[in-house]
């Protein structure tokens, strides 16, 4: 996947309802990415790949000026493209692991508020639920559909391996 960024280049309006278009070229990319919202009338789009930190944090201050356009202009059409190419960065450069399902199970009990005993109800014993959080039983296939069905876990989280703890 190539990712890419978004120059923004100022086109002025002129009296007889024509656009004349002028790249605004500062010296640096901070100057780029300061380009005033406020001012731009309508906006041209070059598109290049984001190659750096450098351009990310550029792209980012670039959003900051245009927060707030209006949808359907060219400006909230710039701010559109530009969050999404910058979203597309963001999974690519920092990609978040699925947790291990124990995690992922220790996870929903405590959003939920949810108790051992609960998970115990709902894949047989006490023990059994003791013996699989403390990572010494692995889920079983069953268990995996259970807590699916019931708590709304997603299957492919839950079938996930993960390491047990060693026997003493």
């Amino acid at each position: 996947m190539r990712l890419v960024a978004v120059s923004v280049l100022c086109v002025d309006r002129v009296e007889s309802a024509s656009c004349v278009s002028r790249e605004h070229t500062p010296s640096t990319r901070a100057e780029r990415a300061a380009i005033d919202a406020s001012r731009i009338q309508g906006v041209v789009l070059t598109i290049r790949r984001i190659k750096s930190e450098a351009d990310y944090e550029s792209a980012l201050k670039t959003i900051d000026g245009l927060m707030g356009a209006p949808a359907d202009t060219p400006e909230g059409d710039a701010l559109e493209v530009l969050v999404t190419l910058v979203e597309a960065y963001e999974v690519e450069r920092w990609k978040i692991e699925a947790p291990d399902p124990i995690a992922a199970i220790e996870h929903i009990m405590e959003a939920r508020g949810l108790l051992q005993r609960d998970f115990a109800a709902l894949i047989g014993s006490q023990p059994r639920a003791s013996e699989v959080l403390n990572r010494r039983r692995p889920l079983t296939l069953p268990m995996i559909r259970t807590l699916s069905l019931e708590w709304n876990l997603p299957a492919d989280v839950l079938v996930r391996e993960y390491s047990l703890a060693e026997s003493r």
